[in-house]
């Protein structure tokens, strides 16, 4: 506004009107992407608030830090209630992480057949 006051050139005028339109244009951008940074901050915040939900382990996981992989020990399913089996053998895959197992499964204690 200031400016607009001065008597000067024209080419003053323009020049002086093209760097307000650039600082605007500036400032007009920069607001916007940190608006939206906060705007952004504020809705993924709530998400980022839940407590992350782990992995749960599979049977192989679990079982290779047992002495001898878990055989003779009693594993189940945290859902499971009296119900477990006894492993007896594991072919495990060259991954590490998958394989075949065997066992006997127990009911309160006891062995039973399924």
């Amino acid at each position: 506004m200031a400016i607009a006051l001065r008597g000067s050139s024209p080419l003053e005028k323009a020049s002086a009107l093209c760097r307000l339109s650039f600082s605007f244009l500036r400032n007009l951008s920069t607001t916007t992407s940190a608006g939206n940074a906060v705007a952004a901050a504020e809705s993924g915040g709530g998400a980022s608030n839940k407590p992350k939900r782990r992995k749960k382990k599979n049977f192989f996981e679990v079982a290779q830090f047992l002495p001898n992989w878990g055989i003779g020990y009693h594993m189940a399913k945290t859902h499971w209630t009296g119900v477990s089996y006894e492993i007896t053998k594991i072919n495990l895959y060259k991954d590490g992480r998958h394989g075949k197992a065997w066992g006997i499964a127990h009911k309160d204690g006891d062995p039973f057949s399924l």
